[in-house]
């Protein structure tokens, strides 16, 4: 299977994230985006694909969002993905995309659903929270 993730090392949750895939027996293309951002074609894209709205992909903290106004109501989707292609950092990680489908992984077990093997035993977080094994059928 392939797996894609759009990730920062530096958040805990997209380290859980990658590892709990990797545990899984998957090696993703891992993709720093905020080294290698994505270009507007691919973040509409990736928006559609995760059922979202811009907005909805906004990440709030440790980033410019308050200091941009972002939370008023007046910024349209195209300017919302305008501040996002100028501030990468505003886009919400980690993003995965399998053949199962796309999803904001917060938190990061519900990268599970999206893996040919979600059974990779209990797994514990970088905080010290086990996630209880997933079975497979």
């Amino acid at each position: 299977m392939s797996v894609t993730i759009y990730h920062n090392p530096s958040c805990g949750t997209s380290r859980n994230t990658l590892a709990m895939i990797r545990a899984s027996g998957e090696e993703p293309e891992i993709i720093e985006y905020l080294k290698a951002p994505p270009s507007r074609q691919r973040l509409v894209e990736l928006l559609a694909l995760l059922g979202m709205k811009p907005r909805e992909l906004l990440r709030r903290k440790g980033t410019p969002y308050a200091e941009l106004g972002l939370d008023d109501p007046k910024w349209s989707d195209d300017e919302i993905i305008d501040f996002m292609m100028a501030h990468p950092i505003l886009i919400e990680r980690p993003i995965v995309i399998t053949q199962k489908g796309a999803a904001l992984t917060r938190p990061s077990e519900a990268v599970l659903d999206l893996l040919a093997n979600p059974d990779i035993g209990d797994f514990t977080k970088e905080d010290g929270e086990v996630v209880k094994a997933r079975r497979t059928v």
